[in-house]
């Protein structure tokens, strides 16, 4: 499922950008009059802010600043709720970096030259580029803990490729003075707190207690049902490369279990239709504790994609007509 930090070695050449790029008009030349430091050498740039939105047309922009500072790429859709999931966790840790990482979002519904570029099968999709070389990272929402660790890595290879800039956000110290006080974000309850803290540690069982405690108390409360269901995904993947899971499926066509497991995938790759399908098909020919089992994994996939998206809608009816 995921892909790991590529050396130096592997990032020459690992796709070709070259059609995108368009050194006309570069975030650090258009922000300071100057392009990035060459060959790598630490510089400085002042741009209007750490996070960007990546088209086909302007994507050559990144490509320079990445000769500056490392830029983090996160190729997205807006029907995908695993990357809902994820794109948070980026821009917090963007902010946390301060300055030495820029995060790009690429919409690959709306940029799909740049989807084919990255090769990305699956999204969420997490590359990086160094000095306008690209580097795969992972795929998947994984937690704040392991993202973190990503970008310490992808600090450390950009080091030793000569790029350690950072980058100066227009207005910030006016803005900190301006509004010296934090707005108070609301409190999470506190076994969401500990579910969410567990998550983020990557203690998956740790997490699934506490949301199982706090629907216990309260069989009511939606947020802990959806925070169950997805910590439950993340836990099931959690040492599973992908092509175990699909060389697995792939030799059991008839085993609830194989199939359950590539649906997962499916899902947390934002493949909601694919997941839904393989599952609905596989039902009726299975036996009454089976049913029983894919019924209930079902009904957690539709908890992590959402009850109102339309796709669980029309899964969950097609469901419906498969019981009776």
């Amino acid at each position: 499922m995921t892909m790991p930090p590529a050396d130096p070695a592997s990032l020459r050449g690992a796709v070709d950008l070259s059609s995108l790029v368009n050194r006309a008009a570069s975030p650090a030349a258009a922000a300071d009059g100057s392009a990035p430091g060459a060959g790598g050498a630490p510089a400085n740039v002042t741009l209007p802010g750490l996070i960007f939105d990546g088209t086909d047309a302007n994507f050559g922009q990144f490509l320079e600043l990445s000769m500056t500072v490392p830029v983090i790429v996160d190729l997205w859709a807006e029907w995908c709720q695993p990357c809902k999931q994820l794109t948070p966790v980026l821009e917090k840790l963007i902010a946390e970096f301060a300055g030495r990482l820029v995060l790009v979002a690429v919409d690959v519904d709306a940029n799909p030259q740049l989807s084919q570029a990255f090769q990305a099968q699956s999204i969420p999709t997490v590359a990086a580029l160094i000095g306008g070389n690209p580097a795969p990272l992972f795929a998947g929402a994984y937690p704040e803990a392991q993202v973190r660790d990503v970008f310490q890595q992808v600090l450390q290879l950009a080091a030793e490729n000569g790029i350690s800039g950072t980058v100066q956000v227009e207005g910030a110290g006016e803005a900190e003075q301006e509004n010296p006080a934090e707005p108070v974000e609301e409190p999470l309850p506190p076994l969401h707190q500990e579910a969410y803290d567990a998550t983020t540690r990557g203690d998956y069982p740790a997490a699934i207690e506490a949301y199982k405690t706090a629907i216990a108390q309260n069989p009511r409360d939606e947020l802990a049902v959806a925070g169950l269901a997805q910590v439950s995904l993340l836990f099931r993947l959690q040492g599973r490369t992908l092509d175990e899971i699909r060389n697995a499926a792939a030799a059991s066509p008839a085993d609830a279990d194989a199939q359950m497991a590539v649906a997962d995938l499916d899902l947390s790759g934002g493949h909601i239709e694919d997941a839904f399908d393989r599952l609905l098909t596989l039902y009726p020919s299975l036996d009454a504790d089976d049913k029983d089992r894919v019924r209930g994994r079902l009904l957690e996939l539709f908890e992590v994609a959402g009850a109102t998206d339309p796709r669980v809608v029309a899964a969950r009816r097609r469901l419906t007509m498969l019981l009776y």
